[in-house]
């Protein structure tokens, strides 16, 4: 493909040298670059591409993207200057794969908790209709049933474009995606024509990047302001930042509610730890999945099935067949009859949802054991709140690692324990070994009881000083409950 297409409209400040010439690849790192490839210099939070510049061109780069030109040029490479390069690079990469999201129906979730769970089941669900479709994800990607490892929430522009432009090539007509607020605030999925934006609920989260829930709330908003005309806009009416999300956009706008009228209603009818029993705009249903959390999860995938033309019982029926996400809710049931419940819950609005789950469906005559913890340089303020909540909607409370990253364990466990109150202290213990606290809980619960691992989910390690051990809480569990316990999803 010739510069000059994929430049395309996109606004450019300068140029020095030809566009007429042939690009064989993009890239954003300097180390990958080859032969006749097209370099984007992106200024990134702990290096500026410009510095690389050099770099790319002595291993065969004849274009670059950037802000600012070097001030030696050399002869024979062409220079694109851009008002904001990591936009070029969404958007021009876009074009160099042949605007893929265009070619197929992309709709992306956002929202602090529950797109997880609502993208995979919406994959699912279109999976079991009969069409080819993508999966995008924190857990996993995945065109049909083929798996593609997932590094982060939303991938690079090139590693995203590569992924859906490989979906257009298998015949996918759908795709449905997690957008993360990082990625749109770091123009990762500009350049991307999305067919519907869903918005799930927004809650205190990734601080620690964005700095104020203001900053926040407006990359999520900026995702549904960039939807076009064509496309819908789904928001939860629950939340009261939904309204916000909807304020600006050109898409046409949707709601769904537990609480109040809206486009879809849902009202819980009887919830209980081996499903839910839902009424689903006059239908009542009834699902494998838990909890008032989850009921919104079911309400989004089948409102956004409906917005995209799916018969409504069909979808229903469907969706009453599917299984829990892995590592939302997953549960393990020991032989004397201790309930093991291993969520991703790493928010204080997430576990709070967990834990009055859990707390409606008991019986109130066992223990509630917690063990949760608190990701290192992650956002720090949500630690003290996690465990305030743990310790007033739990019977014992044991905090411990999650991932400590580069922290100290020791004081991310003291910035969560300052949360607990003084008359709730007595029921919480510190343990900073994981595998310490959860047999620890384990060794604490009489039959009956039930104990919730809170906070890793899905995920099969723990990071410590830059180094991923083998560590899954569901595993954990069914070691110390013994072989024979009934494992659910």
């Amino acid at each position: 493909m010739l510069l000059k297409d994929i430049i395309g409209s996109f606004s450019i400040t300068g140029i020095t040298g030809s566009t007429d010439i042939p690009i064989s690849g993009v890239h954003f790192d300097s180390r990958k670059v080859m032969p006749g490839n097209l370099f984007f210099a992106v200024p990134g939070t702990t290096s500026d591409g410009h510095s690389f510049i050099e770099t790319a061109i002595e291993k065969g780069a004849t274009a670059i993207v950037c802000e600012q030109i070097p001030a030696t040029i050399p002869a024979g490479t062409t220079f694109v200057v851009v008002a904001k390069s990591n936009m070029a690079l969404g958007v021009m990469t876009s074009k160099f794969y042949g605007d893929p999201s265009g070619k197929l129906k992309l709709i992306g979730l956002t929202g602090t908790n529950g797109k997880t769970t609502s993208v995979t089941l919406l994959h699912q669900v279109f999976y079991e209709l009969g069409y080819s479709t993508g999966l995008i994800s924190t857990i996993q990607n995945k065109i049909n049933q083929v798996e593609v490892p997932a590094t982060h929430t939303t991938p690079d522009p090139i590693q995203l474009n590569e992924l859906l432009a490989r979906m257009v090539r298998e015949g996918c007509e759908y795709c449905f995606m997690e957008v993360s607020s990082h990625a749109v605030d770091q123009q990762r999925i500009a350049g991307l024509t999305f067919a519907g934006g869903i918005f799930t609920n927004l809650t205190h989260d990734h601080l620690d990047y964005h700095k104020t829930f203001d900053a926040y709330l407006h990359a999520k908003k900026s995702f549904f302001d960039h939807l076009p005309a064509t496309a819908f806009a789904l928001i939860n009416k629950d939340d009261k930042n939904g309204k916000v999300m909807i304020q600006n956009t050109l898409a046409a706008k949707y709601t769904l509610s537990l609480q109040a009228m809206a486009d879809f209603r849902c009202k819980i009818i009887e919830n209980q730890f081996h499903g839910i029993h839902l009424n689903i705009d006059g239908q009542e249903v009834w699902f494998k999945l838990i909890g008032t959390f989850n009921a919104y999860n079911l309400l989004t995938v089948y409102a956004a099935s409906v917005l995209l033309g799916q018969d409504k019982t069909e979808v229903l029926t469907l969706l009453s067949r599917m299984e829990p996400v892995a590592g939302r809710f997953n549960y393990v049931i020991s032989p004397d009859r201790i309930t093991g419940i291993v969520d991703y819950a790493h928010t204080p609005d997430a576990l709070k949802n967990v834990l009055e789950t859990i707390n409606e469906i008991r019986e109130h005559n066992e223990q509630l054991i917690t063990v949760v913890g608190a990701g290192g340089n992650r956002d720090a303020t949500k630690r003290p709140v996690m465990a305030k909540i743990a310790a007033n909607l739990s019977d014992r409370v044991i905090l411990t690692s999650d991932n400590p990253r580069n922290e100290e364990p020791e004081a991310i466990l003291a910035e969560m324990k300052s949360g607990v109150e003084l008359h709730q202290a007595k029921k919480v213990l510190v343990i900073v070994n994981r595998l310490e606290a959860i047999k620890t809980a384990c060794a604490l619960a009489r039959p009956g009881d039930i104990i919730l691992v809170a906070g890793k989910g899905h995920e099969n390690y723990q990071e410590i000083k830059g180094i991923r051990h083998h560590f899954d809480d569901k595993e954990v569990l069914n070691e110390i409950f013994g072989n024979d316990s009934i494992v659910k999803p």
